[in-house]
């Protein structure tokens, strides 16, 4: 229908300019007069040139239109998703800070490809209650306000988390803050947590929560099954990732704050004691810190008044730069408390060799990307055996390809989250991701997501 209206458009532009009456009547004879017609005037070769590129515009877009209406949606769709490989080296050429914004900006505005086709059904798994239609999110630290989760949804992503969010705005570390080592594949960054804070999230959660919502309820029938397909507003599940003020002296008061205001928004909430950049803050991941700030947290949560669904699971990301003792204590403190997740991991503060090198290595702050990837998965290993298979693992950290989400997965990760791939690959790494987690899954016989998990630890 829309490639029907376009080429009646086209076409009664065309007539506008080449009907008579748009003639100059000096260029008319007649029978009746004496005059020696005037010949036109000489067109200069600029106008040529001008005529012909508009020419060839109209006929590209006539082709285009044409092409468009003779596939289908899916290749169209996929069409749309690779055609962005064109533009994402651009962001390349700008501070990394300022791409960063330019793709949070086209991501809220939807200047981005939406997913129209289905994920393969073996990717499909339940968690938490909910239906993920995919394992692959997005980690927090990439839409930190809250600003693009319905595109960022539409990319694809089975998950998306936001934040981290801090109660009180704070600008976060000077300038500059991150920088790339594309060679090997990595970012350095020592943002601090900067975020516009809870209250300015609220209102922007608030306003799409009712829109995503809306939607759903006027395209979607109601189901019986036990298990919600989705999150609280729609299609894809949003986790909402909780920070500390830099000047905070009471850290549970902080995290307390994030639940009381943003819970009910979240298909699950996170809190984050594992950020590099924020002094003090890997220090609440001791065994008797991380007991009482959880379960102060907790309490906070479940004295919130919730429906049939019940309070959103609550999940804390740790860092790698963790020993085997500060491992068993988490370990401990997360099943003594029955946490509902953990997420493996955070960016480290090392330098693997394979960057040791690059000058930019010398640059402070938390190191994420291809670098981190062994040592996030046998930290990501080791805690799975250590909680016994029993609290479902997100396995963050390197993650640039579908095999390397499936080896995460075969660690002990239920669910994966990439972020320094996706700012260098884009909106196409995504499905790339996607259908080649599928095929590995299959070439080893496995029927869903969930047989996989653990796989290496048994």
């Amino acid at each position: 229908m829309r490639q029907r209206v376009g080429f009646a458009l086209i076409r009664e532009s065309l007539y506008r300019k080449l009907k008579p009456s748009s003639v100059p009547r000096h260029y008319c004879t007649s029978s009746s007069a004496n005059v020696t017609p005037t010949p036109p005037p000489k067109i200069p070769h600029s106008s040529k040139k001008g005529r012909l590129f508009t020419g060839a515009t109209i006929g590209l877009l006539i082709a285009g239109g044409a092409y468009a209406s003779t596939v289908d949606e899916a290749t169209f769709c996929g069409w749309l998703f690779s055609a962005t490989k064109l533009v994402n080296p651009f962001f390349a050429f700008l501070d990394p800070e300022v791409a960063h914004k330019l793709a949070v900006s086209a991501a809220a505005r939807g200047w981005v490809p939406r997913e129209k086709r289905p994920d393969p059904p073996i990717l499909g798994l339940d968690v938490w209650g909910r239906r993920f239609s995919n394992p692959v999110g997005l980690a927090a630290g990439f839409d930190k306000n809250a600003e693009a989760v319905e595109g960022l949804l539409g990319l694809g992503f089975g998950f998306v988390e936001v934040g981290s969010v801090t109660p009180i705005p704070q600008e976060g570390n000077p300038k500059p803050r991150i920088f790339r080592l594309p060679n090997e594949g990595a970012i350095i960054n020592r943002c601090g947590f900067n975020s516009e804070g809870i209250v300015a999230v609220a209102k922007r959660l608030g306003a799409q929560h009712g829109k995503r919502k809306l939607e759903t309820s006027s395209t979607s029938s109601p189901s019986g099954d036990e298990v919600k397909h989705g999150g609280k507003a729609g299609p894809g599940i949003l986790g909402v990732n909780l920070g500390k003020n830099k000047t905070s002296e009471d850290a549970a008061a902080d995290y307390v704050q994030g639940v009381h205001t943003l819970s009910q928004y979240a298909d699950y909430l996170v809190i984050n004691i594992s950020s590099p950049n924020t002094p003090g803050l890997r220090q609440l991941q001791g065994r008797k810190q991380l007991k009482d700030l959880v379960k102060k947290v907790q309490a906070a949560r479940d004295e919130m008044q919730w429906g049939e669904e019940g309070p959103p699971p609550l999940l804390v990301k740790i860092a790698p730069d963790l020993s085997k003792q500060d491992l068993e204590d988490i370990a401990v403190v997360a099943v003594a408390l029955r946490v509902d997740g953990l997420i493996i991991s955070n960016t480290t503060v090392q330098r693997p060799d394979s960057i040791s090198q690059n000058p930019v290595a010398q640059e402070t702050g938390g190191l994420s990307g291809k670098p981190l990837f062994d040592m996030s998965t046998n930290i990501l290993k080791e805690m799975y055996i250590l909680t016994k298979g029993r609290i479902p693992l997100i396995g963050t950290g390197g993650i640039s390809s579908g095999e390397d989400a499936y080896k995460k997965i075969r660690a002990g990760a239920t669910l994966v989250q990439l972020y320094t791939a996706f700012a260098y690959g884009g909106p196409a790494l995504i499905p790339d991701i996607k259908d080649e987690l599928a095929r590995c899954l299959e070439k080893d016989g496995y029927k869903s997501v969930n047989e996989a998990v653990g796989a290496d630890c048994r």
